[in-house]
């Protein structure tokens, strides 16, 4: 048997988006990136998917799609997010697991269970619905029936196996500690730890039910190198701690996908290293996936796992359920005690939202099993909501029971999400994890209520107060809830308020004109009526309606709800017009109310958004402003280069210096592309912008316009030559531009014919790339 290297990322993050919303809201420990997602994107997946390999004098001589080349699972939660908010990277997976598939005749990807919950403490119906809504969102995004699964945290015991194998599921991976004893094929079974098993073979697990699993377990020691042992500092040590533990069979290494890049900066190059040297075949050892390598070499040795085991907790599961000691480490004095009763009231939670479907759904769906099993092909996009709607919700329904139905299907969907392994995974309550898991338990609770089901069980509340924070000022589980969690409930006029800010700062919202504000989970069409006897709105009415107006709410996937009145007072500041539009500054003393709906009345004034959906705010109001801002410096800058004359006498520096400089990196940007005067008046300009230091804000404002221009001299007809002007000029100026999306673009325009190359070796290839 020849020897063989399969390198497994676990690419995961948790739901983040707000139930309500459906969008991943602004999450502060992340700036500068608006949220976790956002800054792991930039630091680890995008860069997973363009790595760079360097030269000796540091020009890019590669650039390498290390899914192309690795095993990986990426969650459903996550891929929903990149496809929405980066299709680039996204496209990058799926193409790299389509190259793997005409490579080895199988794919490198790998589903994983859908929300990340922890099988092994899973319900019966909770282990179906994650594998089956993971494997029709892998089958939709990837064209494919998924051949391995992974398991959150490869949490594992004999219902989840038998679980998978009942769904078609081949294998899927685990630590190899996790393994109990093995049998040869000649029937010796033999006790083994995570030093004496052979990792390097794949191994079938015999269930009670006749059905059979095959198992891989990964090299402890390597995958732990790699991902708190510094390994990736240097990819040739790396290379050379594989080479000395290959040998015949497979060498499986996993590790969580993030590792690379954003655990350890660069650590994507140290990968791309590794992957170049395997695919090269040396030191005899050749790249291959799991799914390959089984179809070539069936499991012939049997194996028993300890029950329940994971990966990360050496105690089994007990790191999901009690004060086992299994931390980040970030808090040695710490305790983890909350984390039972957290537990225990989600499942109170989960209990009170079973029932409920169980009461319910008979009389809105044909079958309910059936149409709660096919509901994951709605959240992947794989299935229409009038087509799935035809084949499950009763004919009689009427819009209102159809509502109800899809709230139903929703409900069930956010109490899973709640379960999230992350909820209990790092050391304290009031982290960002947790209050998530409590937010999606009060989401499936409200839709509870309002579809008839009771308030949020007493019960519920009573074991969040149980479970204690290590920080004395947040309190229990249930001052936590109150205070962090209800606050981010939507209402109707708190929906309101936030379309009416999102257009107005958009620039959208007209009197008499419907404005619509689009989340992924929910649109609001407002239509503005002034109170202003003139037709304007009033200007310093405090504490009197300043604007009033109808609204409607269509919460996906269901159909709109009846239009409903609401009122705007403005308490403090003034609600203007500038223009054709309604500007709504400041935002303070806003407070929208809705009154004789069948939601109730209700009230919300900006005062009392969470501070996520400020923030949001903020960023869209912000958003439009530079948009607008750089437009218009955009459209200024012909003439600012105009009137910029050439200097006489013993002039030095331009007069009023400071404000010319509020233009330079549009004024550079002008120069560079040819916009503007050609003669002595650019030739004043460019010297003088040499000695202009750009501040960081407005170097950043210049690199993002200048990526932005040069992605668009790649779209057809190409204009290479352009291209090679703007990056030089630019360059000249200003030292170390970022045009990494740029060179992944050219990278991909191979081969280059002479004008290309030149555009390249600007953007740092190596001159003895093709031509």
């Amino acid at each position: 048997m020849d020897k063989y290297l399969c390198i497994h990322g676990h690419f995961y993050q948790p739901p983040r988006e707000d139930p309500w919303l459906g969008t991943v809201l602004p999450e502060g420990s992340a700036a500068p990136a608006c949220n976790w997602n956002e800054r792991i994107l930039r630091e680890s997946y995008a860069p997973m998917g363009w790595a760079r390999r360097l030269d000796g004098s540091g020009r890019i001589a590669d650039i390498l799609n290390c899914y192309e080349w690795i095993s990986f699972n990426a969650g459903p939660t996550l891929m929903r997010w990149l496809e929405r908010d980066d299709p680039h990277t996204y496209a990058r997976m799926l193409e790299a697991d389509r190259l793997s598939m005409s490579r080895w005749g199988h794919g490198n990807a790998l589903a994983q269970v859908y929300h990340h919950i922890i099988m092994p403490l899973a319900g019966k119906e909770q282990r179906r619905l994650e594998i089956q809504w993971a494997l029709d969102d892998f089958a939709h995004r990837f064209g494919r029936q998924a051949e391995g699964m992974w398991l959150a945290e490869s949490a594992a015991d004999t219902a989840t196996l038998e679980e998978l194998a009942a769904h078609g599921v081949r294998f899927t991976v685990l630590a190899p500690r996790q393994a109990r004893r093995i049998c040869t094929p000649d029937g010796s079974w033999n006790a083994v730890d995570e030093h004496s098993l052979d990792v390097r073979r794949p191994y079938r697990i015999d269930l009670p039910s006749g059905a059979r699993i095959t198992v891989f377990f990964y090299h402890g020691a390597i995958s732990r190198a790699v991902a708190f042992e510094k390994l990736l500092r240097d990819g040739e040590s790396f290379w050379h701690r594989i080479a000395a533990a290959a040998g015949e069979g497979l060498l499986t290494l996993c590790t969580d996908g993030e590792t690379y890049g954003h655990h350890f900066t660069f650590g994507e190059m140290a990968l791309a290293h590794v992957l170049a040297q395997a695919y090269s075949g040396r030191d005899g050892i050749r790249p291959t996936n799991m799914a390959a390598f089984l179809a070539r070499h069936p499991a012939e040795w049997r194996a028993e796992l300890h029950e329940p085991s994971s990966w990360s907790c050496v105690h089994g599961v007990e790191r999901w359920r009690s004060d086992c000691g299994c931390t980040d480490g970030g808090h040695p004095g710490w305790n983890q005690a909350w984390r039972k009763p957290l537990r225990d009231a989600l499942d109170i939670a989960s209990r009170a939202v079973d029932t409920h479907f169980e009461s319910k759904a008979p009389a809105l769906f044909t079958n309910p099993q059936q149409a709660l099993s096919g509901f994951g092909l709605v959240l992947c996009g794989a299935e229409q909501r009038q087509d799935f709607a035809a084949r499950h919700i009763m004919l009689s329904a009427d819009d209102a029971a159809a509502g109800s139905a899809w709230k139903l299907l929703t409900m069930k969907e956010q109490m899973l999400a709640a379960y999230a392994s992350c909820a209990w995974f790092f050391d304290e309550l009031s982290r960002i994890e947790p209050v998530n898991a409590l937010t999606y338990a009060l989401r499936a609770l409200e839709i509870r209520r309002q579809t008839g089901g009771g308030d949020i069980p007493e019960e519920f509340l009573q074991q969040l107060e149980k479970a204690l924070s290590n920080k004395p000022e947040e309190g229990t589980g249930r001052t936590i809830f109150e205070n962090r969690v209800l606050p981010r409930c939507e209402t109707q006029a708190s929906l309101v308020l936030q379309a009416l800010l999102t257009t107005a700062y958009q620039g959208r919202l007209q009197a008499g004109v419907p404005a619509c504000a689009s989340w992924p989970a929910v649109d609001v069409e407002i239509t503005v009526v002034p109170a202003g006897t003139d037709g304007q709105p009033a200007e310093n009415s405090r504490n009197a309606p300043a604007a009033s107006g109808t609204a409607r709410i269509r919460w996906h996937p269901a159909a709109w709800d009846q239009p409903f009145s609401w009122e705007l007072c403005n308490t403090c500041g003034r609600t203007l017009r500038r223009g054709g539009n309604i500007l709504l500054s400041p935002p303070d003393g806003l407070q929208v109310t809705v009154t004789g709906t069948q939601g109730g009345d209700s009230s919300c004034g900006f005062d009392q958004l969470p501070w996520n959906k400020k923030q949001a705010l903020a960023m869209t109001y912000i958003l439009h402003s530079v948009a607008q801002r750089r437009a218009d410096a955009l459209a200024r800058t012909p003439d600012a280069l105009a009137l910029f004359l050439p200097w006489e006498e013993a002039q030095q520096d331009q007069p009023d210096a400071h404000l010319w400089e509020e233009f330079a990196p549009e004024m550079l940007l002008a120069l560079a592309t040819g916009t503007g005067p050609q003669d002595a008046r650019a030739q004043a300009a460019a010297a003088w912008l040499y000695k202009v230091e750009l501040p960081a804000g407005a170097r950043r404002r210049l690199e993002a316009t200048a990526q932005q221009t040069a992605l668009k001299l790649l779209e057809s007809p190409v204009q290479w030559t352009a291209l090679e002007k703007l990056v030089r000029t630019l360059s000249e100026h200003v030292a170390g531009l970022d045009w990494w999306p740029v060179q992944n673009r050219v990278w991909a325009m191979r081969p280059w014919n002479a004008q290309a190359g030149a555009a390249a070796r600007a953007l740092g290839f190596r001159p003895d790339d093709p031509q």
